[in-house]
């Protein structure tokens, strides 16, 4: 099987001659141990990633396939900044921008009268498909899916910034609701687009809980969130894309209502309570994750580590759709003898 085809089968819960696995990784010591290319090379640095993912053998890279830029229209956006992350600290924004200023403003906001919609949903699709067959056809060593980032929680995250996202929302729940369904309008139309094209997978990213659990009160999301992913998922389900609903934090208690609402998959960090997915729902959908928690490679032992890999293959071994990875990520102060010892773990286990 190659590394394309085995991603595939997982999905559809088909067999597959080992377990895959996906990872998530801005450690750059770790990517050039791997490789022997440091991702800021300036002649071999844009090809540090790909050849990360062969050596490490993952079968499935995580992407959402993002927007035709520019947007129709330049509306307000947020923006809180973001902390040194990388190696280089190339990433770190110390500016931070917050338009909005009152909760009154957030909820006369109208996202298609601010951001536009796109006139020819012909380039749209066309857009998608090329994003789609460019990925295809770059490897059979692994596959990426398309998808959409800000959905509903995190296109507000994105909009309005946090404290104004909350007070609102607190304000007037109700309310706010005028405010999401013009999300779902513009939202819509994206999705729509991305289920004409022969893309199979396709990832809906929403973070729409913090590692402790709900944001809100659960009774808000069912009331005013799962009914419009029913609606944007509808044209992928129709079209029988594979849907994968990736979220950080912890979701356990959402994890029917994912599943109800449509999801072929979760994406997801050890936070949610992957024992009960599995146990649950492990013969419907595939399963992105395990118990590995980048803490424990950043300050655990090798035998916490290897605890916990071990654990992960234990319980998803006996589930054609599962995919092992650290679900929240290996960022860069894991120390590189414990990323090594993770790889080397998983290539001993991933075996059927």
């Amino acid at each position: 099987m190659t590394g394309k085809e085995r991603a595939l089968a997982a999905i559809n819960l088909e067999p597959t001659d080992r377990i895959p696995q996906t990872e998530y990784c801005s450690n750059w010591a770790l990517i050039e141990a791997v490789t022997g290319i440091h991702p800021n090379d300036p002649q071999r640095g844009a090809t540090a990633y790909a050849e990360f993912h062969r050596a490490a053998g993952l079968e499935f890279i995580w992407s959402t396939a993002g927007e035709p830029t520019p947007r129709p229209q330049r509306g307000r956006t947020s923006d809180m900044g973001h902390a040194e992350f990388l190696e280089d600290g190339s990433d770190k924004r110390e500016t931070i921008s917050l338009p909005f200023e009152t909760p009154e403003q957030v909820l006369e906001f109208d996202a298609v009268e601010e951001y536009g919609l796109y006139e020819d949903e012909d380039e749209l699709v066309a857009f998608y498909e090329n994003r789609h067959l460019t990925t295809w056809n770059a490897t059979d060593d692994h596959f990426t899916p398309i998808g959409f980032y800000e959905t509903m929680v995190s296109a507000c995250i994105a909009a309005f910034g946090w404290d104004m996202f909350l007070i609102a929302v607190g304000t007037d729940p109700d309310g706010f609701n005028k405010v999401l369904e013009s999300f779902l309008e513009l939202n819509l139309q994206i999705y729509r687009a991305q289920a004409k094209t022969s893309a199979p997978v396709f990832i809906c990213h929403d973070d729409m809980v913090w590692s402790e659990g709900a944001i809100f009160h659960p009774d808000w999301y069912r009331k005013y969130i799962f009914p419009k992913y029913k609606k944007l998922w509808e044209p992928l389900k129709d079209a029988g894309k594979k849907l994968l609903l990736c979220s950080d934090g912890d979701f356990t208690e959402f994890v029917d209502d994912f599943v109800e609402c449509g999801a072929d998959g979760l994406i997801f960090e050890p936070m949610t309570d992957f024992e009960m997915v599995c146990e649950k729902y492990g013969d419907r959908i595939s399963i992105f994750g395990g118990k590995v928690d980048c803490r424990t490679l950043t300050f655990g032992s090798k035998e916490q580590i290897k605890a916990e890999v071990e654990a992960s293959y234990a319980i998803g071994r006996n589930y054609p759709g599962f995919f092992m990875a650290v679900g929240n990520h290996i960022p860069s102060n894991v120390p590189l003898e414990n990323g090594l010892y993770y790889l080397e773990l998983c290539r001993k286990l991933r075996q059927r």
